[in-house]
Order: C-alpha cells, then sequence, then structure tokens
C-alpha cells in the first residue's frame, strides 16, 4: 500500500504541472477555438482600485490618459478604498481630463471598492486594472477587440516583469510558465484564471459582483456561468516591477491562494462534467491539482523515506528529492532571488508550493484576506 501510494502521489505532481500542459497540447491538435477579434469601440469603463497610492497612482493615471482609445467612448475611474494618505487629492487633480473619484466612506476591500465603481460606470466594457500595471498606448484597443467574438465573455492580459529601470525581466520562471499554460487553455476551450492585474469583461459577467471574493477569478467563472469563455490575449500585456522584498512576494501568493480557495469553493457546481464538459476538468487540473501538490510533496517525502529498505531505487529517489530540495532551500537562503537556472527553477517551485502550503493552513483557520495592504515595488 505504501508503494502503491508513493507511486501515486509522484504521478499526481507530475500530472498537475506537466500532465495537464501536455495534455491540453494533444488536445489542440484536434480541437481550436481562435478567437475572432475585430477593431471595435464600445463604451468602456476602466477601473483603478487603489488605497494609499499617492506615491504611484499620478503615473498610471497619466498612463491611462495615454491609451489610444476614443475619448467619447471610455471613461476613467479610481476606485478609492478609503485612502488616508494623497491619493483622493492627486485623483481630483485629474477630474478636469476626465478621471472620476469613486471613494468608499469606509474600508472594506478591494473588491467592495471595484463594486463602487462599477455601479457609478457606464460601460458595455469593464477594463479593471491595478495602480501599479503600466499598459502601452495599444491595449486597451488590444484587449477590447476580442469582444468583436460574441463567445468572449472576459479578457486577461499577460504578464511582463520589469525591473528598477523598466526593462522586461526573465526572472520569474513561474509567470513565464502561467503564460503558456494560458495560451493552451484559451486555445483549447477556456481560460481558468485572468491576471488581477490588468482584464477586461463584458459588463453582463459582472453581475452578480462579490465584495467578500476574488474579482479576477470570480468574473472568469461568471463567464463561464453564462455560457461565455474567457481568453488570453498575448498582445495585451501588462507590466509591473517586481516586489521590493522576496518575503513580500511570498506573503502575495499566500494572500493570492487563499483568496482562490475561497472563490472555489463557492463554485463547487461548475465542477459538474455533465454540465460543463471540458471546463469542469480543467478547473480541477489547473486549480485544485496544483493547490493539492505541497501535500503530495510532504506525503511522497515520507513514503520515500518508509520504503529505502525496499530496494536502490527508492535510495535514488530519495537522493533526488534531498538533491532537489536542498537546491531550492540553497536559493531560498540567498539575499536575493537567485539567477542561475540550476538554482532558480527548485527555489520558484519550493517557494509557490510553500505559499500554497500555507495558504491551505491559513484558509482552513478562516483567513480570507478581504481587505488589502498594496505591496510595494
Amino acid at each position: 500500500m505504501i508503494r502503491a501510494l508513493f507511486w501515486t502521489l509522484i504521478f499526481f505532481v507530475l500530472y498537475a504541472y506537466a500532465g495537464y500542459p501536455l495534455l491540453l497540447l494533444l488536445l489542440s491538435r484536434f480541437r481550436d477555438r481562435p478567437v475572432r477579434k475585430a477593431q471595435i469601440y464600445p463604451r468602456v469603463s476602466l477601473i483603478i482600485a487603489a488605497h494609499n497610492e499617492q506615491r504611484r497612482i499620478e503615473e498610471k493615471l497619466r498612463n491611462s490618459r495615454e491609451l489610444d482609445y476614443p475619448t467619447d467612448r471610455l471613461e476613467i475611474l479610481v476606485a478609492s478604498d478609503c485612502s488616508t494618505d494623497a491619493t483622493d487629492e492627486i485623483v481630483e487633480a485629474f477630474r478636469p481630463h476626465g478621471v472620476q473619484l469613486v471613494r468608499s466612506s469606509t474600508r472594506r476591500g478591494k473588491e467592495a471598492a471595484q463594486q463602487e465603481a462599477l455601479a457609478a460606470s457606464q460601460g458595455d466594457i469593464l477594463v479593471f486594472s491595478d495602480v501599479g500595471t503600466l499598459l502601452e498606448p495599444q491595449a486597451l484597443t488590444q484587449i477590447v477587440s476580442n469582444f468583436a467574438d460574441s463567445t468572449v465573455g472576459c479578457v486577461s492580459s499577460e504578464d511582463r516583469v520589469v525591473d528598477a529601470d523598466g526593462r522586461v525581466t526573465g526572472e520569474n520562471v513561474y509567470v513565464r510558465y502561467e503564460m503558456l499554460l494560458r495560451s493552451l487553455e484559451s486555445r483549447v476551450n477556456s481560460l481558468v484564471g485572468l491576471s488581477g492585474s490588468f482584464f477586461a469583461a463584458r459588463r453582463e459577467v459582472c453581475h452578480p459582483w462579490r465584495s467578500d471574493l476574488q474579482s479576477d477569478f470570480n468574473t472568469l467563472l461568471n463567464s463561464i456561468r453564462r455560457g461565455l469563455r474567457g481568453v488570453s490575449d498575448p498582445q495585451s500585456i501588462g507590466y509591473y516591477a517586481n516586489l521590493a522584498a522576496e518575503s513580500q512576494e511570498f506573503q502575495r501568493k499566500v494572500r493570492t491562494v487563499v483568496r482562490g480557495i475561497a472563490v472555489f469553493m463557492n463554485s463547487l457546481p461548475l465542477l459538474n462534467p455533465l454540465r460543463h464538459g471540458l471546463f469542469a476538468w480543467q478547473l480541477v487540473s489547473h486549480k485544485l491539482c496544483r493547490w493539492l501538490v505541497p501535500w503530495c510533496l510532504l506525503g511522497a517525502f515520507l513514503c520515500n523515506l518508509w520504503l529505502l529498505p525496499s530496494g536502490k531505487g527508492y535510495w535514488l529517489f530519495f537522493s533526488l528529492q534531498s538533491l532537489f530540495y536542498t537546491t531550492g532551500l540553497t536559493g531560498a537562503l540567498r539575499s536575493k532571488p537567485p539567477s542561475a537556472l540550476l538554482l532558480k527553477i527548485p527555489f520558484y517551485f519550493l517557494s509557490v508550493n510553500a505559499a500554497i502550503a500555507v495558504a491551505w493552513v491559513r484558509y482552513l483557520l478562516g483567513e480570507r484576506y478581504v481587505i488589502w495592504q498594496p505591496s510595494s515595488r
């Protein structure tokens, strides 16, 4: 039984990170759902959530005003979550330039602030963006062009990490893996998640809006509930800086997973394959399987210890696991994230899965992270 459990756990980890993408790649040979894009100019509401962002809000608003989209078809709203610094005053200074401040009287969290801005907006397409994410001039026109396809309910940007000088870096292996996975999911059927830093949705899929659930993930699931799909647009790019400290990046991952688990648990009917078909498999594979990997890794390591007397093969697996974990921990002990590929992959893999494990513990203890504190970048 221990031997069977060991191999089952190893297979599960391999499936979550490699098997699922490979199956998507295989499916893409037989099933291709291209997005029918067109240059369209519906009314668009750009909603920017902010809390105490006096350091970055002006740059974000200037960047937003430079977007190449007809000004009479675009409104810009800043959803201020009861900011207590100069954020609101800076936003008000942009009012003559068409920027509207929607201020929450009490601090209730990002999604609650977005909800108030949503109620005040007039657009047929709603675009959500973080203060720390900068867009190219054509980004808005590009992301909106996907809605010429009537099957599309929401669209995700692709992420690019930049350094202090604004240059795109290749530091985050995990981000590049996620972007590849999104590309395959879009081609085969639908995304399973959106980039919270920059995404767009039809107004109808933003209802009902849950102020207590992660807006990007929940909006995607709302699209599925309405028989629509989410797609990724590789030409709609959001640029954001690395977090100022690796510890902040770890805590951000923990918060993201806790919030994602809350949405998942609220959406269990979507796991019914008789009703939601291929998407039910995608949701389990991309989210649940990935979130269970830390416990599978722990279980496989313990099983491997138990099986050491069974033969040299299990000693080999134990040695490989120990080497991988030691390499990852070596990267974690460095003053900054490793740049060498030999250290980078184990480091990011362990970091992500440690964050998921911590997230499960905090979720089970009742933490939900409705109120958010913008990270320093």
